[in-house]
This record gives C-alpha cells, sequence and structure tokens, in this order.
C-alpha cells in the first residue's frame, strides 16, 4: 500500500533576545504553538542574545555555524524565525544553512491559509500571501519555490504566479477589487444594523483566549472551538436574548496575537474594523494563562492600531475555572470586568447582566402615551429598548423604558 499522510515537519525555532530573554522565550513557546497548529513538530528552541537582528543574516555568524550543526545532529526539514525576515535574510539563511528557512508571517500565513473558509476569508488570505511574495521577488530572482512543500507553501495564493511579479500584481489588483466589493457589502450590513437600532457588541481577545466557545456558548453559534492558535478565522454574527427581552448582536473576530503581520492586519482591516463599528467590545482574557498581561496589551494595542478608542469595553476573564483563573484579576483600561468559565458555563449571567447595564447607560429615559395606532412604535420599543412599566390606558399605551437615542426620537407621543 502507499501512504500518502502527509509528513510531519520537523522543525529548529530561532529567535533574537534583544533586552528581556524571558520575553524572547516566552515568544519563542508562542511560536512554538503556531507551528504545532501548522501541523509540525518542534526539535529545540534556538536563542541568540544580541542588541539588534544581524540586518544580512538575521543571527550572527558563530550562531549560524552552531545551528547549521542542530539541523544536521537534528536532521530538521526546516526552521522558523521568530520575526519577519527580510529578503536578503531570508536568502541568505537558506544559502548558508543549506535547509528551508521560514518566518513567523509566513507561518501565520500558512496557518490563516488553512483556516479561511469563506470567500471573504479566502480572498483576504490570498491577498496577504501575495503581498508578502510581492517583496521577496528582488535580487536575483530567487521566488519561495525555494522552500519545496509543506508548511509555508499552502493555500490559494499557490502557483508559478510567485516568480512573476507583472503577474503578482496583476493578480493583486484583481483580489483588491473584490475584496472592496465585499467591503461594501459589509458596510451596507453595518448600515441596516445602525438603521435598526440593535446593539452591536465585538469579541475581541488573543487567540485562543476562548472567544468561539464564549459565542457558542450564549448563542448557539455552533463554529469550530477548538485548543489551538486561530482555530477560527472567519467572523460570525449571532443574535443574543438578554434579561428584560432586549435583544443584541455578537460578533466573533480574528484571534490577535504578537507580531501580527502588517499584510494580515491590512488584509484583515474590513473584518477587524467590526470592533470599530461596534457599540460594546467585549475583551475575552485567557484568565489562566502565564502570560495574560502581555496578551492583554497586545489587544489594546491592535485596538489602537484600527482606531477603536471610544467605545465602552467589557474585560471578560474567561477559564476562571482553571487552577490560575483565581489570581488577581484587574484591567485598569476596561469599563467593567466579570469572570466566567464559558466552557462550563459559569458566570454567564453576570455577563448579560453585566452587558445590559453597559447598554442601558447608553440609552435614554422615556416617560410616554403612544396612540393605539402606532402600536408599531411600542413594539420597537419593547424589542430595542428596557421596559421599566407599561399600562394601556384610556388615551394609549403608556410606557416608561430605556431606549436608544434614534427610538426615542422617532417616535411621537405625550411625555
Amino acid at each position: 500500500m502507499i501512504d500518502t499522510k502527509e509528513k510531519q515537519e520537523k522543525l529548529i525555532l530561532v529567535g533574537i533576545a534583544q533586552e528581556d530573554v524571558d520575553e524572547a522565550i516566552a515568544s519563542l513557546e508562542e511560536l512554538e504553538e503556531l507551528a504545532d497548529t501548522a501541523g509540525a513538530f518542534t526539535l529545540e528552541l534556538f536563542l541568540q542574545s544580541r542588541e539588534q537582528p544581524h540586518p544580512g543574516t538575521y543571527l550572527g555568524s558563530g550562531r549560524i555555524k552552531e545551528l547549521k550543526e542542530r539541523i544536521e545532529a537534528l536532521d530538521a526539514d526546516g526552521i522558523v524565525c521568530d520575526d519577519e525576515l527580510t529578503p536578503a535574510q531570508m536568502r541568505n539563511l537558506s544559502d548558508l544553512l543549506e535547509t528551508k528557512v521560514l518566518d513567523r508571517s509566513l507561518l501565520i500565513l500558512d496557518i490563516f491559509a488553512g483556516r479561511a473558509a469563506t470567500h471573504e476569508g479566502r480572498i483576504q488570505v490570498e491577498l496577504a500571501q501575495l503581498r508578502y511574495r510581492a517583496t521577496r521577488l528582488t535580487g536575483r530572482g530567487v521566488s519561495l519555490s525555494r522552500l519545496g512543500g509543506g508548511i509555508g507553501t499552502r493555500g490559494p495564493g499557490e502557483s508559478k504566479l510567485e516568480t512573476d511579479r507583472r503577474a503578482i500584481h496583476r493578480r493583486i489588483g484583481v483580489l483588491k477589487a473584490e475584496l472592496e466589493e465585499v467591503v461594501r457589502h459589509r458596510e451596507q450590513q453595518r448600515e441596516k444594523r445602525r438603521f435598526g437600532t440593535v446593539p452591536v457588541a465585538a469579541i475581541v481577545g488573543y487567540t485562543n483566549a476562548g472567544k468561539s466557545t464564549l459565542l457558542n456558548t450564549l448563542t448557539g453559534a455552533g463554529i469550530l472551538a477548538e485548543d489551538k492558535l486561530f482555530a477560527t478565522l472567519d467572523p460570525t454574527t449571532r443574535m443574543l436574548a438578554l434579561p428584560g427581552g432586549e435583544e443584541i448582536l455578537l460578533t466573533d473576530t480574528v484571534g490577535f496575537i504578537r507580531k501580527l503581520p502588517h499584510h494580515l492586519i491590512e488584509a484583515f482591516k474590513s473584518t477587524l474594523e467590526e470592533a470599530k463599528y461596534a457599540d460594546l467590545i467585549l475583551h475575552v482574557v485567557d484568565a489562566s494563562g502565564p502570560r495574560m498581561k502581555s496578551q492583554m496589551e497586545t489587544v489594546y494595542q491592535t485596538l489602537r492600531d484600527l482606531g477603536v478608542e471610544d467605545q465602552p469595553i467589557i474585560t471578560v476573564f474567561n477559564k476562571c475555572d482553571r487552577p490560575l483563573g483565581d489570581a488577581m484579576l484587574y484591567d485598569s483600561q476596561a469599563d467593567e470586568t466579570v469572570r466566567i468559565s464559558a466552557l462550563k458555563k459559569e458566570g454567564l449571567e453576570d455577563l448579560k447582566a453585566l452587558i445590559s447595564r453597559v447598554l442601558q447607560d447608553q440609552k435614554v429615559y422615556i416617560d410616554r402615551i403612544l396612540p393605539y395606532a402606532d402600536a408599531a412604535a411600542a413594539a420597537r420599543i419593547r424589542r430595542y429598548g428596557s421596559v421599566l412599566e407599561e399600562s394601556y390606558e384610556e388615551n394609549g399605551i403608556h410606557i416608561r423604558a430605556y431606549v436608544p437615542k434614534a427610538i426615542a426620537g422617532e417616535s411621537e407621543g405625550k411625555n
């Protein structure tokens, strides 16, 4: 019989510690998780302390010699560097080490290529891949085809396009036009949501913090929730009923990560901007993780890069059922915080009540008598507001409620 199972690649992960060695090790350990998600096996973590990466070879000459010896001794299939390499660095390392060379960006792009399920997701990934490759068709014309098969060569952007600069730029133009059409459609959906006055909460957070599990638990969305980085890529929006009958749209977004490639931020900007136009941000944090604080700062920096500044933020400390989940938990940048376990369905009622309270702070109080002929306005108040009291009187429906400003201004009646 012929074994058609794909070979698991064996890789050495390489990083530079410029100042904080512990931080550099933590970044390499995260890179190991990324390699595992991509289907590779990590043989060893290889770290060099130096002020700056070498401009031509990333590592110093002595460490390159040591690394080549480790590659041969461990029979490694290649290396992955923990930073985005310049074209010269990638080419020179490949020549000196005589092996396959990947960088962090290429590894993440490979994972995204395997995770994209929707048409929009596939366009975004291919666009990011081609932009990455376009910058590497330099010098003597060496292309990423030198990588051979396996990790780093998967996805919709794979073909002889990578050896032809003009063909790549033509394809980028086609994809940008397609993506612009998708963006127009997304903006129309946002307009409809605003017109319908249903509030929107964007679920953001570091990858693998439990965003998808939370959405599944709250709404039964049924999306993939796996203990791997970037388990889900394409955004999902579902309706959630809050205490008192009010409804809110929850939108999951792609997970954030340190050193997220610029190509991906640009390509996924329309998706990530769901947070920019949301009424509320749910920042999901893995409370059991040893790198919780640095991951939270990565999320906030990404939000700032996207221009998300004025929305209220609820930090949802997830996985509080785990051993480290009992630690002191606080977030000075959030408006509110709550502890939950999405997997064990603990604290979810507290979360929903908190969402209701934060949304109510954004509403105005009305005390009105609506004519019976205006029953549609009363129905909108019930759906989009928080009704405190409702009674049927001789001259109409008497309602006291907290409602969005758009609702407060559209209904005629007596105060």
